[in-house]
């Protein structure tokens, strides 16, 4: 009997293969609950556009044969069947249960793990403290007047090690005391949140400097106050490295010496898609509002920091062209990048979303979210801007990015 292949689950990373002897598509779950890569030969990739739900395997087979211009045995289909069954890559049982098994471990764990040490920066203690003063060392420059936070990248460290620098170099010296002691709101950009949700834990974070406690007292409160605007103990926290960068940073400029509340904010897509603002949404409004209330509470016992990229252009994110920092099309990124930043640092949030909602976002931006519910929550704060970068994460796509700092 023929069999209907099931759909292929959305969200995964595609990306031809790295490997010369092996060519075809590289297939990775960003998500995690499956840590397998499948590379697919690109004759068998050709029929993953059958993986929809309602097409057939004899469907599969007959266009791989109409293509190939041999017969293709419907057991080579089976195959492509059973390697994305087996690790994931389908939207079927087998991931209903791999998913549950994953949100389960990570609720379970007392403690939020690094997830990111010994790759996108050392494992060891000793070599990362190395590391970290040699990317500050020529930029610990104290804030000129009192700040009430900073934004960094979130890209690798390695690659934005300048606005690394110039935002957590204002940590210097006697300017430690505005964040020391008090509770951090870390705002990081959630890669693959539920849109128009926030995601929280109450898990310490774990790195190889410390451990970071959270503020309990406030997770608690907010979660009181709106908890359908909240995905509590969100699994998205289990690999995200918005929120880790900036844990490593602060640590080698504070110790451990203050709390934190993280908060990762999923993307805004509704209102992008739309054009009315993020707070039209019932949900975000909630949200906004509980943070907002608390904040003025405890307005001199918080520190923010935001964990933020701006634009993604090129191959690498669905252009159809090669991008190269500050060439061509990224001059042009540039300008739009500086005046979305003039428009933050006004404090200008509904302009600054005008700005953004054109074709829901053509920069890609991925840390407006985090700015946005920034802006909308603290909508007295100014800020500068401290260093502007464009990076080749490929030889085909550019990151941009920035540090600021908030008054």
């Amino acid at each position: 009997m023929d069999k209907v292949l099931p759909n292929l689950r959305r969200g995964l990373d595609v990306m031809p293969s790295p490997l010369e002897d092996r060519p075809g598509f590289l297939f990775r779950d960003p998500l995690r609950y499956s840590d397998q890569i499948l590379i697919i030969p690109p004759v068998l990739a050709a029929a993953l556009s059958f993986f929809d739900g309602e097409s057939t395997m004899i469907d599969a087979q007959a266009y791989l044969t109409r293509l190939t211009g041999q017969l293709v045995p419907s057991e080579i289909i089976q195959s492509l069947v059973d390697a994305l069954q087996k690790h994931g890559f389908l939207d079927d049982e087998t991931f209903e249960r791999m998913r549950a098994q994953r949100h389960g471990d990570f609720a379970r764990l007392k403690e939020r793990l690094p997830a990111h040490s010994g790759t996108g920066y050392p494992a060891a203690e000793a070599e990362l403290k190395k590391e970290l003063d040699k990317y500050l060392e020529s930029s610990l420059v104290p804030a000129e007047k009192p700040i009430i936070g900073l934004a960094a990248p979130h890209v690798s460290p390695w690659g934005g090690w300048q606005s690394y620098a110039a935002a957590y170099g204002r940590l210097n010296r006697d300017a430690i005391r505005v964040a020391k002691g008090k509770t951090i709101v870390l705002l990081g950009t959630s890669h693959y949140g539920e849109p128009e949700k926030f995601g929280l834990t109450r898990k310490p974070f774990v790195t190889p400097l410390g451990k970071l406690e959270p503020d309990y007292e406030m997770i608690d409160r907010i979660y009181q106050a709106a908890p359908d605007s909240i995905n509590m103990e969100d699994y998205c926290h289990s690999f995200e490295h918005s929120i880790e960068f900036q844990c490593i940073f602060l640590q080698q400029m504070l110790g451990n010496d203050f709390k934190i509340l993280p908060i990762l904010c999923g993307p805004f897509a509704k209102a992008l898609l739309s054009g009315q603002m993020p707070e039209q949404d019932d949900k975000v409004m909630r949200f906004f509002d509980a943070l907002a209330e608390t904040a003025e509470e405890k307005i001199d016992d918080l520190f923010w920091v935001l964990g933020i990229d701006l634009a993604h252009i090129g191959k690498r994110y669905g252009d159809d062209f090669q991008a190269r920092a500050e060439e061509d099309e990224m001059l042009e990124v540039r300008a739009e990048d500086e005046e979305r930043l003039r428009l933050v640092c006004e404090g200008r949030s509904s302009d600054f979303f005008e700005m953004v909602k054109p074709e829901a976002d053509r920069l890609k931006w991925c840390g407006f979210s985090p700015l946005y519910t920034f802006m909308s929550v603290m909508p007295q704060a100014r800020a500068e801007i401290l260093k502007y970068e464009q990076w080749n994460i490929d030889e085909n796509s550019v990151v941009s990015f920035a540090a600021l700092e908030f008054s």
